[in-house]
């Protein structure tokens, strides 16, 4: 039995990044102890060393690379920078965990995974809801193919409300060059990932995101997108930050029965014959189709980020497999991205994969009029995971 540890980095503890390093450094993430932390903000910097003997601080991102000696990152800086610190945590020989997005451009995404490749190092991203259950069991039976080919899926995930005073809090918070994106890339990106994780990524998106409509913000707080499967299935997802009370309800329609996600029950419905089968073989103008139905309540709970963060700590140390690698951040970001470049051009119809120079061209053009104010170093810090980051039914 191994009984190394891995030394690990933070970089970033504001928000996330603090919860990480209370969760190392409190030992609950068996092989893994808190080695450094990085911050630009001084005094949380100084407070944070304080509160926690032995761990080195660093102001600088590079110089913690060079004179550190951990053998693993985590990422929790601004969506915009995560793909620039992975790379060069990986080319200087760091094992790397990102926080989710895993950045705010497809085109960043791309070369960072290469980089991650040639690497040769564990690289993974924190989307800690795949460790929930449900959602696991629902990609099980679709992957295995007996509910037969998808005929459309809707996930409506609109809990999310938030007040002005929220967006206020922060001048980086909803804005094209701080936070790079509204509801699609703060809130939604693990609903998003989920999405193509249980059903597959689409061959096109369509999308209509209003900007402001509920808020005084410059991106999208409510959004719809449309996609298109290669064969010939639809889905639809929408979510907005302005509903009250929300609804988090996830169903997909196969040939052969559908799943319906909500209120943490998965419903399943099997049916004897094929719809397609019965469709073109049935003498009757109206015909019904006999089917088993079955409920699946949670199997083990919900692990979170610690799970991630176990999980990312096992694959370093004895190999297990991943279950969020770093290169699949690409998916969830590729809908997103889709989906602000076919609002930005009259809703049309984008088809992946996506042109993502053409995207970082329009993106460029928000990023000059955008109202970002910098002070990402006033963000809040937290000593344990919120209860607002796992699964929310409600």
């Amino acid at each position: 039995m191994c009984t190394c540890s891995i030394k690990t980095a933070i970089v970033g503890i504001g928000n996330m990044g603090s919860a990480h390093a209370q969760c190392i450094f409190e030992g609950k993430i068996e092989g893994m102890t808190l080695s450094e932390v990085c911050d630009i903000n001084t005094e949380r910097l100084n407070k944070f060393a304080q509160e926690h003997p032995g761990v080195d601080i660093y102001e600088s991102f590079d110089e913690m690379l060079e004179k550190g000696n951990a053998d693993a990152v985590i990422i929790a800086v601004p969506h915009r920078f995560h793909s620039d610190f992975a790379e060069k945590a990986l080319t200087k020989g760091r094992h790397v965990l990102v926080e989710k997005p895993a950045d705010v451009s497809v085109s960043n995404v791309i070369r960072a995974n290469k980089v991650a490749e040639k690497s040769g190092k564990v690289y993974a991203i924190m989307f800690n809801q795949r460790t929930n259950p449900l959602f696991a069991k629902a990609r099980e039976i679709l992957k295995s193919g007996e509910l037969g080919e998808l005929k459309s899926t809707t996930w409506i995930i609109t809990n999310w409300f938030r007040t002005q005073s929220y967006y206020n809090s922060g001048g980086w918070r909803a804005t094209w060059a701080g936070e790079g994106g509204g509801v699609l890339l703060n809130q939604a990106p693990h609903q998003l990932d989920l999405w193509q994780w249980i059903c597959g990524m689409p061959d096109s998106v369509t999308a209509f995101c209003d900007v402001g409509l509920y808020h005084d913000i410059e991106v999208e707080d409510n959004a719809k997108i449309i996609t298109k499967y290669k064969n010939g299935a639809q889905g639809v997802f929408i979510t907005s930050t302005g509903e009250y009370p929300g609804t988090n309800r996830l169903e997909v329609m196969c040939d052969k029965g559908k799943l319906v996600l909500e209120n943490g029950i998965l419903k399943q419905w099997k049916l004897s014959k094929a719809t397609s089968e019965v469709c073109h073989t049935s003498e009757k103008s109206f015909d019904g189709i006999p089917f088993e139905y079955s409920e699946h309540n949670p199997e083990g709970t919900e692990t979170g980020h610690m799970g991630i963060l176990k999980n990312f700590t096992n694959a370093i140390l004895y190999g297990e497999e991943l279950i969020s690698p770093g290169s699949d951040g690409i998916y969830e970001l590729t809908l997103s991205n889709a989906a602000y470049m076919s609002q930005w051009k009259n809703n049309a119809e984008i088809k992946l994969p996506l042109d993502t120079a053409e995207f970082d061209m329009l993106l460029s053009e928000k990023v000059k009029t955008s109202k970002y104010i910098c002070d990402e170093s006033k963000s809040e810090s937290n000593k344990q995971y919120s209860e607002r980051w796992k699964v929310r039914w409600e």
